[in-house]
């Protein structure tokens, strides 16, 4: 998701909602990283008030304050993990301190839908624009790599967001997709886009890529709208 979901609209469940439907489980059990945000307690309470109201079993992680011993059980028994915003970089830090990276990609093989917000959307591909270094946005080369190629989530939601993309891109940053607000990008697999879902109107989904002539180029991905 670029954007969206219950921590950035709250009043809107369409994202979340799209996001349990496809769990393989009816009734599915949820797992909330809040580790971008340094476990915030706020940010972990507001994810139990908005779960509730699905029909899914919430639970969280939480790893500056650890209390599950067994991760890769706790982590595998989940039909959804869901990682909050926040600073992407120091995350996957705490993630690889914690062997929870091979962690997710075991969980992952095994059929648990892994997503997230900003941070949460970046974490998955292998490289991705981010504010984690300061107030400048900047490039971050080493994620996960679950998802093939880079990530720039609030697209419309940050006036510098597309030219900085467009500028790393055009210099040989790896070719990738761009999220509005309020846009979740399903991908089955590293390179297999499956859909393009928005909760409000107008939000987008973009391909971006490196022109043979060296500049970067934008191309608007069919997006459906989530009624």
């Amino acid at each position: 998701m670029g954007g969206g979901g219950f921590s950035e609209e709250p009043d809107n469940p369409l994202l979340d909602g799209f996001v349990l439907g496809l769990a393989r489980r009816e009734r599915p059990r949820v797992c909330f990283l809040g580790t971008a945000s340094g476990d915030s307690d706020g940010y972990v309470a507001r994810f139990y008030r908005a779960f509730v109201e699905h029909d899914c079993y919430p639970s969280d992680l939480a790893l500056f304050n650890r209390e599950v011993g067994d991760l890769r059980r706790f982590v595998l028994e989940q039909d959804v993990v869901y990682v909050g915003g926040g600073n992407t970089a120091s995350m996957l830090a705490v993630w690889r301190a914690h062997g929870l990276d091979a962690i997710l990609r075991e969980a992952l093989d095994g059929g648990t839908v892994l997503c997230g917000v900003s941070a949460g959307m970046n974490c998955w591909f292998e490289a991705s624009v981010t504010d984690s270094f300061g107030p400048a946005l900047a490039p971050l080369h080493d994620g996960l790599g679950f998802v093939a190629g880079s990530a720039c989530p609030h697209y419309d939601g940050d006036e510098q967001r597309r030219p900085i993309y467009h500028r790393l891109v055009a210099a040989g940053f790896p070719a990738g997709y761009a999220a509005d607000n309020g846009v979740a990008l399903h991908f089955a697999g590293a390179r297999e886009l499956v859909e393009v879902v928005a909760s409000r109107e107008g939000a987008r989904g973009y391909r971006v890529e490196r022109r043979d002539d060296g500049a970067a180029v934008e191309q608007p991905l069919p997006t459906r709208y989530l009624w």
